[in-house]
């Protein structure tokens, strides 16, 4: 088969859930015998053409500024692509999803992921939520197949607009035990010393709430905040809610050797996010054993399953109650076992990588029998 994908930033990446999707399908996809392409956004200095485990990587022009980046990048990929002849074209998200009618009007067959209700997020002006909305309109007229990753979405995309959504939730690579080495070294952080989070620090990710939260909790445990603050009002709210609390430590975006560590070594892991399209950092967490407190929206507590801890989105005073509760009472390690198990068990590649295949067979209409 011969793939093209659309709609994240860069390849490879962490920087975000999307980023990190495409990277895990199209390397494994890659190694299986398909020609993957991936068209990254070309604001990155670099060659217009690579390649990286297999998968080919091209860069889509597109121009500096923020919106306008996004929505000309998904244009340019989607021209270059059609002459290439792929078999599909993979779209990730709803705004590179604007243009999907254009490749399938061209004749190319079409798969859409929904990685979220994007247009949900607070940071969105006006105008960008209705270019969200219109991608999801277009997925739901034009995409030859939809996957959407939670059963939210899922029941949102037939009650809005009569369509059938495949369901396929993120899968996780898990995180591996570390010891306490670099962030000993760096931070001075010791093991079970410290609350994590680790996710963009963006409005709907709720860090404020968990900052305010934290500094009335009166434990003697830190907090480690694990992303880059952003250079706008909302990143400087952040730094202005921890200013004079020592127990507060930002350390930036992690990955590698860190990202392990932190993981494997925090007493408790905080998402206390108001909205969610599946968060990769939680299944993350809970792969690595961490005790987990999240918001109480379905797309954290259908993650969590029997474990972890929810609060009432939005209200620190339930977050603050369950904040002590937690840190007061002991984590059991065989609880943390049974998570890993858990975790292992239904949020595999193997398992994404082969309904990703089937739903690939029914949108090329082909039957679902061939294995990757």
């Amino acid at each position: 088969m011969k793939l093209a994908m659309i709609g994240h930033k860069d390849f490879p990446s962490r920087s975000g859930g999307v980023e990190v999707v495409v990277y895990e399908l199209a390397t494994r996809l890659a190694k299986r015998g398909c020609q993957v392409t991936v068209f990254n956004r070309g604001r990155r200095r670099g060659e217009n053409r690579g390649s990286c485990q297999g998968v080919e990587i091209r860069r889509a022009p597109t121009v500096r500024k923020g919106g306008l980046n996004a929505m000309l990048a998904s244009l340019t990929a989607t021209l270059q692509a059609l002459p290439g002849r792929y078999d599909l074209i993979h779209y990730h998200s709803l705004g590179p999803s604007v243009m999907l009618p254009l490749a399938r009007l061209s004749g190319a067959r079409t798969v859409a992921t929904i990685h979220g209700l994007d247009w949900q997020r607070a940071k969105w002006g006006p105008f960008a939520s209705a270019y969200l909305r219109l991608g999801e309109r277009m997925i739901a007229r034009y995409a030859g197949e939809v996957i959407v990753l939670s059963r939210v979405a899922q029941t949102y995309f037939q009650t809005t607009y009569g369509r059938s959504a495949h369901l396929i939730a993120n899968a996780v690579v898990p995180v591996e035990y570390a010891d306490c080495d670099e962030i000993a070294r760096r931070w001075s952080l010791e093991k079970d010393g410290y609350v994590l989070f680790l996710a963009r620090i963006v409005p709907e990710k709720g860090l404020h709430h968990l900052i305010r939260a934290f500094r009335r909790c009166g434990t003697s445990k830190r907090l480690v905040i694990a992303g880059e603050v952003p250079d706008n009002s909302y990143g400087r709210e952040i730094l202005a809610l921890a200013q004079g609390c020592g127990q507060i430590c930002f350390v930036g975006f992690a990955e590698g050797r860190v990202l392990q560590e932190l993981f494997s070594n925090c007493a408790l892991y905080v998402l206390p996010s108001d909205v969610e399209g599946l968060a990769l950092s939680l299944l993350e967490a809970m792969s690595a054993g961490a005790r987990c407190l999240t918001s109480d929206i379905p797309e954290n507590t259908e993650v969590l399953g029997p474990f972890g801890t929810v609060f009432r989105r939005g209200d620190e005073a339930s977050l603050l109650e369950k904040l002590r509760e937690a840190l007061d009472s002991p984590w059991p390690p065989s609880r943390a076992e049974d998570q890993k198990r858990y975790i292992r068990e239904r949020y595999s590649y193997d398992l994404v990588l082969e309904k990703t295949w089937r739903v690939y067979q029914s949108a090329m209409g082909r039957g679902a029998g061939e294995p990757v």
